[in-house]
């Protein structure tokens, strides 16, 4: 697959590079990451041909935000994209207060759900700030799903498609941003917004990858219908599709249990039989589906940053995708690269 398509975000005018880049691990997600470090894998993506860079106010609590903007400041503001999200506001606390859950050594800031017109808007302006950028391309609505909010989560979806969804369409309306959309972990929370409001895209994490195609029965065609893009966060499954079936891995941002675990292991010797790298099948096969504009992993050093490209175009013959079909591994309805 060649670094140098590009794919129409939804119905904006954006065009975004197949390959991305997600800030969440640059932001300290698990282990620390150096200053250096970060800015380093921040600026090979770009010298690799990345230009589509996702961050949240949430990563590190703006810790994400602050390196992506001093990695990319001083190259030409229309060589790249930038996608934040809003629903969470930053508020300073004494650092020994600052407690960053899975993010390790962040900045003295915790968060507060806010997903109002005015909370939206004040959200925009701080994460320019943190950027140190006159605009955001991409403006998100962040984690309304049961993952943030349990059984919570429609009436919050409620809230915001009764208050901030104004703002988002007031942003996109004016020009200040130019799609708008949502980042979630679940495929129900994308489908009941996408059912309710006028959206460019998505970020699904985790959600249509070599283990999920879920997505495949509603979701997808429901932004085919609505002429909907997603962008795929998570691609590897939280580490599991890269680090493969050994090493106590991990799927959904926990310890896999031992059915994804023979799962993968039948999916590597599919792969051993057609020399075919497991994270290159991973990263290849949500971009066959017509809606998928891009896969976004993460990324914490150049080296992680050097293996995403390789894999990226490492050649996949048909037949593996075949196989995989045939043994039950993959959807049958799925699409899979050509």
């Amino acid at each position: 697959m060649s670094m140098d398509g590009l794919a129409r975000l939804g119905t904006s005018e954006l065009n975004v590079t197949r390959l991305g880049f997600g800030c969440v691990p640059i932001a300290n997600l698990y282990s620390v990451v150096s200053d250096e470090d970060s800015l380093n894998t921040i600026r090979a993506a770009y010298a690799a041909g990345i230009r589509l860079f996702d961050t949240a106010p949430q990563y590190g609590h703006g810790l994400g935000e602050h390196r992506l903007g001093e990695a990319l400041r001083w190259h030409p503001r229309d060589s790249f994209l930038i996608s934040s999200k809003v629903g969470r506001l930053l508020r300073p606390v004494p650092p020994a207060q600052a407690d960053g859950r899975q993010f390790k050594r962040i900045l003295p800031f915790m968060y507060d759900y806010d997903y109002s017109y005015d909370a939206v808007m004040r959200s925009i302006e701080d994460s320019l700030n943190r950027l140190g950028m006159h605009r955001i391309d991409i403006l998100l609505v962040h984690d309304i799903d049961e993952w943030s909010h349990g059984d919570r989560w429609p009436e919050v979806l409620d809230q915001f498609m009764a208050s901030g969804y104004r703002a988002l369409r007031k942003l996109r309306d004016e020009g200040a941003v130019s799609a708008v959309g949502g980042g979630m972990n679940f495929i129900e929370a994308c489908q009941a917004m996408a059912l309710r409001g006028d959206f460019d895209c998505f970020l699904l994490a985790g959600r249509y990858t070599l283990l999920e195609q879920d997505a495949l029965d509603e979701f997808l065609p429901l932004c085919e219908r609505r002429h909907i893009s997603l962008m795929i966060g998570g691609p590897y499954n939280s580490g599991i599709l890269v680090t493969g079936s050994g090493n106590r891995p991990h799927y959904n941002y926990k310890p896999a249990d031992r059915e994804v675990i023979d799962r993968v292991r039948r999916i590597e010797a599919v792969c051993r039989s057609h020399s075919v790298p497991l994270p290159a099948a991973a990263l290849q096969f949500p971009l066959a589906h017509r809606c998928v504009a891009a896969v976004v992993p993460g990324a914490r050093s150049v080296e992680e940053i050097e293996h995403n490209r390789g894999w990226f175009s490492h050649p996949i013959p048909k037949a593996f995708w075949q196989e995989l079909k045939s043994e039950g591994l993959l959807r049958k309805d799925a699409p899979v690269p050509s």
